[in-house]
């Protein structure tokens, strides 16, 4: 079981449309049951950070988290989307 941790500014409105997303995309892939999704604010995600395997972050995470932190952006912008997918898919091969 996967943990992933999605973090935006309040963590409430963008991770939450960045854990649907993301859901989707993972349960259209072969991933469903094997993952586990919270939200946090992103000035929590160096504190959780080693609870999780890894992290989508919306903004800009300031000090050293524990686990890999993949960029979020391209969740809100559809620019790099692709690429945040093959991220996410090669953290959950891990």
């Amino acid at each position: 079981m996967k943990r992933i941790l999605i973090a935006c500014g309040s963590g409430v409105a963008t991770s939450t449309v960045a854990n649907q997303k993301i859901s989707s995309y993972l349960d259209e892939n072969g991933y469903e049951g094997q993952y586990k999704i919270d939200q946090c604010q992103v000035s929590e995600v160096v504190e959780k950070s080693g609870d999780y395997d890894f992290c989508v972050a919306t903004t800009v995470v300031s000090g050293e988290p524990k686990c890999p932190v993949l960029p979020g952006l391209p969740i809100l912008t559809g620019m790099g989307l692709d690429k945040l997918f093959a991220d996410i898919s090669e953290e959950m091969k891990k």
